[in-house]
């Protein structure tokens, strides 16, 4: 006879385990514990075989009974109900395992064993923390581009606009490295180019007046506070080598024999060595700290710990106490000065400031021919602009000799 839900209810513990029968191998186990476990009971090759269906009264008797009619319909395309949901259970733990998340730092991981420079490693695992723990959780096979969207937008509406779209660009990143090994099949962020707002092209804040340089180099000199920051303010405009390369700046990169920095691939925005010829001036200013910060690993180390170096954002909020605002001029802007000012005199081969200034050359073979073929027009041209800079310095308004 088949069961009823009151039937069930009635059915108390007993000292042994026993079964309540409903129909078509179906059962009810009641055990001495007053736990009721469902069971279907089938043959799968001549062998008797059971499948658990869940506990009364969280499955109840329709549940119980819809999952012994799909078993039986697995069992009628000669499908192990057991060998199913086995498989079923560890697609499921697979699912969990290969999140957003986990899938992301694997290819930081990667790219880590790969070379790529730090700062964009570090860049990574920010765009992760910016997706949010939620979204890093879910199962990346199951991530629709409705959901990242919905993920996007949160910044867009922010007014984030740059950030909203190198977003999605990195999550394409990870979506395509999950589905090159195999852990899934398309790529949702690839569905949403043209979907975000575009941010407008920025370019960073420079001065290029030679005049108004000058009274930045002025103002530089009358600096008051942590000498890390005020030698790294001052060897800035001398060497114009992005910021995070001079804040991170080690000891053992320069060398003072030979009047060069060689700064390694790792730090390179390009992922290739690059080597700044010093000036004397450059040399004065890194000796001159030497004095200070010698001992330790950095050139510029923090204020806080010597064991790091000065904070990415330093530089740029030196400039605003100075009474420089973001609008006006920022750490970066010395390097849209001196290339602006070195094109104008017109003495430099541009390509030669370009090799100066880290910018990848197209081509290999190019790319090795101007490593060499500029490298002592290089040193005249870094010596000629620490003078010059001087004379601004000086007289504020001294004219680019040619």
């Amino acid at each position: 006879m088949a069961l009823t839900d009151t039937a069930i209810r009635n059915s108390k513990p007993k000292a042994k385990p026993y079964k309540v029968t409903d129909s078509q191998g179906l059962y009810l186990l009641v055990n001495p514990k007053g736990s009721k476990l469902w069971r279907l009971k089938y043959r799968m090759n001549g062998v008797e075989r059971k499948l658990a269906l869940g506990s009364y009264p969280e499955i109840t008797l329709a549940e119980a009974r819809a999952a012994r009619d799909a078993a039986r319909r697995q069992l009628a395309h000669s499908i192990d109900p057991n060998s199913a949901k086995r498989q079923a259970r560890i697609e499921a733990s697979i699912r969990a395992n290969n999140t957003f998340r986990s899938v992301a730092e694997e290819l930081i991981e990667k790219k880590t064993r790969e070379g790529l420079a730090e700062p964009t490693l570090e860049k990574m695992r920010w765009f992760v923390k910016l997706l949010g723990t939620d979204f890093g959780k879910r199962p990346i096979t199951e991530i629709t581009p409705q959901e990242l969207l919905h993920e996007l937008r949160k910044h867009e509406r922010r007014g984030r606009l740059e950030t909203a779209n190198l977003l999605r660009s990195f999550a394409s990143r990870v979506f395509r490295y999950a589905v090159a090994t195999a852990r899934a099949e398309r790529d949702p962020a690839q569905l949403l180019i043209g979907a975000l707002t575009t941010a407008k092209v920025k370019h960073f804040p420079a001065i290029t007046d030679p005049a108004t340089f000058g009274a930045l180099l002025r103002a530089i000199e009358d600096y008051q506070g942590d000498p890390a920051v005020i030698y790294a303010l001052k060897l800035t405009p001398h060497v114009f080598q992005r910021p995070g390369e001079i804040r991170q700046l080690e000891w053992k990169e320069v060398n003072f024999d030979k009047a060069v920095w060689i700064i390694p691939e790792e730090k390179m925005k390009m992922r290739q060595p690059h080597s700044v010829p010093l000036s004397r001036q450059a040399l004065a200013i890194l000796s001159e700290m030497r004095s200070l910060s010698g001992s330790g690993r950095y050139a510029f180390p923090s204020i806080r710990t010597r064991a790091r170096p000065i904070s990415d954002n330093t530089i740029n909020a030196a400039l605003r106490r100075m009474g420089y605002s973001k609008d006006q001029m920022t750490a970066h802007g010395f390097r849209t000065s001196a290339s602006s000012l070195l094109n104008e005199s017109g003495k430099w081969n541009p390509d030669a400031i370009e090799r100066a200034l880290a910018h990848m050359v197209a081509g290999s073979v190019r790319r090795i021919y101007n490593q060499s073929a500029y490298w002592s027009e290089r040193i005249e041209m870094a010596q000629w602009w620490s003078d010059y800079l001087d004379q601004l310095r000086d007289s504020g308004n001294a004219p680019i000799r040619r």
